[in-house]
C-alpha cells in the first residue's frame, strides 16, 4: 500500500514575506528540517515564481530540442563536437543515456570573465548561436529566480544551525558559483536505460543521488520521478503539482551536514511518451571550502577539500559528465 502524502508539501511563502524570525516562518523551517531527514524530497508551493514564467522556460527548452542536430550540437562539449571549447556545460544528445539534456551555468559569466577565471567549471557558453535575445533574457531571468529561491532554502537549514544567514554569502558567490540549470528532454524512448536489479521495473534514468546542496524541480504532468525510502527501500511516486516545485537534498549538504541530512535515492520510470523536466542544480562557488565547522561549530575554519575538487569526485558516476 502506497502512502499518498509521503512527500510532503510545504508552502514557504511566509519565509518570502517575512524572513527568518517570527513564529510562522520558523514553524516552515522546522516543516523543511523533517522533511530532509525523513525524506529528503518535499514539494513547495508559495515559492514566488509565477506558474507562467516556469511554463515560458519549459517551452525554451522544448523549442531548443526541436533544433535539429547541427544546431544543437554548436552547445555540445568538445566531447561531442570538436570544434567547442567547453567541456563541462551544453548539450549532450540522447545515445548518451536515453535523454538529451542542456546544462547551463549563470549567464552572467562572459567570455573575459571565463578565462580571467581559468577554471574548468565556469564556462562562457555563447547560447546566441542557438537562442533568440528574448529567450536568453527569458533563461537569464530564471536563473536569477531559481538561484535566489535556493539560496532561501539554503538559509533555512542554516537557521536549523542557528546561525547567521549571512553565512550563506561565503558558500554561494555569483559567476563563481557551479549551480547548473539543465532541461532534461525524454523522447520516445524505445527501450529502457536499465532494469532495477531491486525491483525488475524498466527505467528511464537510472537511480542516483545527486551531488549538490539541494535540486530544485520543475516536472511536467507526465510525471516518473520516484522516491525511495531510506529505511525500507521502497519506491514512491513524487506526484505532480502544476504550482509546486520538487526540492531533494544533495551530496554536499549531506557532507556539510556530518550526514544528518543525507541525500536520497531516486530514478525516473520509463516511459515511451515524451516528456520534459527542468532541475536546477543547487551548487557552492568552486572555491567553497567544503568544512564540516560551517554548519557545526561557532567560529567558521578555512579548510577543507575545495567544491570543484568535491563535484569533480561525484560526476564520475554520471555517464553525461565522462568526459
Amino acid at each position: 500500500m502506497i502512502k499518498k502524502n509521503y512527500i510532503p508539501t510545504i508552502n514557504i511563502s511566509s519565509i518570502l514575506e517575512k524572513g527568518f524570525d517570527t513564529k510562522p516562518t520558523l514553524k516552515i523551517v522546522k516543516e523543511i528540517q523533517k522533511a530532509c531527514l525523513d525524506v529528503g524530497f518535499f514539494q513547495i508551493t508559495g515559492h514566488g515564481i509565477k506558474l507562467k514564467n516556469i511554463n515560458k522556460i519549459c517551452k525554451v527548452g522544448e523549442n531548443f530540442f526541436k533544433l535539429n542536430i547541427k544546431n544543437k550540437l554548436k552547445l555540445a562539449p568538445k566531447k561531442w563536437n570538436k570544434k567547442n571549447k567547453n567541456v563541462y556545460r551544453g548539450y549532450f544528445p540522447n545515445d548518451v543515456n536515453g535523454k538529451e539534456g542542456l546544462d547551463l551555468g549563470d549567464l552572467k559569466v562572459t567570455k573575459k570573465y571565463s578565462k580571467r577565471i581559468k577554471n574548468q567549471y565556469i564556462e562562457y557558453l555563447n547560447i546566441k548561436q542557438s537562442f533568440t535575445a528574448n529567450n536568453i533574457s527569458k533563461l537569464s531571468d530564471y536563473y536569477d529566480d531559481i538561484f535566489n529561491l535556493s539560496e532561501i532554502l539554503f538559509k533555512s537549514i542554516i537557521k536549523i544551525y542557528n546561525k547567521d544567514t549571512d553565512i550563506s554569502k561565503k558558500a554561494f558567490s555569483r559567476l563563481k558559483t557551479l549551480s547548473t540549470l539543465r532541461f532534461n528532454y525524454y523522447p520516445n524512448q524505445s527501450k529502457p536505460v536499465e532494469i532495477s536489479k531491486q525491483d525488475g521495473v524498466a527505467l528511464g534514468c537510472e537511480t542516483h543521488v545527486d551531488s549538490g546542496i539541494f535540486t530544485v524541480l520543475y516536472q511536467n504532468k507526465k510525471g516518473g520521478l520516484q522516491v525511495q525510502n531510506r529505511k525500507t527501500k521502497k519506491w514512491y511516486d513524487v506526484p505532480f503539482n502544476k504550482n509546486a516545485l520538487v526540492v531533494n537534498t544533495g551530496r554536499a549538504l549531506e557532507y556539510l551536514s556530518k550526514g544528518r541530512f543525507k541525500a536520497t535515492n531516486h530514478r525516473v520510470l520509463w516511459n515511451k511518451q515524451k516528456r520534459l523536466s527542468v532541475p536546477f542544480f543547487f551548487e557552492p562557488s568552486y572555491d567553497f571550502k567544503m568544512n564540516l565547522s560551517f554548519l557545526n561549530k561557532k567560529k567558521l575554519t578555512n579548510s577543507g577539500l575545495r567544491y570543484d575538487k568535491f563535484l569533480n569526485k561525484s560526476l564520475k558516476k554520471f555517464v553525461e559528465y565522462q568526459r
